[in-house]
């Protein structure tokens, strides 16, 4: 994909555009109006919107349910 188009992911970072795979489109949405999102800041969204051309969010990483629960009980 390149040119300037509103579809065009081709600016993501080297890296990730590099791991594999074909990247495409996820999803679209307009910020304007909006006054939270629900997993990111608002603003740190939109500055690298800006800044970088792009907004890269990666799912958050698996929970390790048995350190949490040692650590709630006292156990290393």
């Amino acid at each position: 994909m390149s040119g300037d188009t509103k579809d065009d992911i081709s600016r993501g970072p080297e890296a990730f555009m590099n791991s594999g795979g074909r990247p495409q489109l996820a999803m679209r949405f307009p910020l304007e109006g909006r006054k939270n999102l629900v997993n990111a800041d608002l603003e740190k969204v939109k500055t690298a919107l800006t800044e970088q051309g792009y907004y890269l969010q990666l799912p958050p990483p698996p929970e390790n349910l048995l350190k949490q629960h040692l650590e709630v009980n006292g156990k290393k």
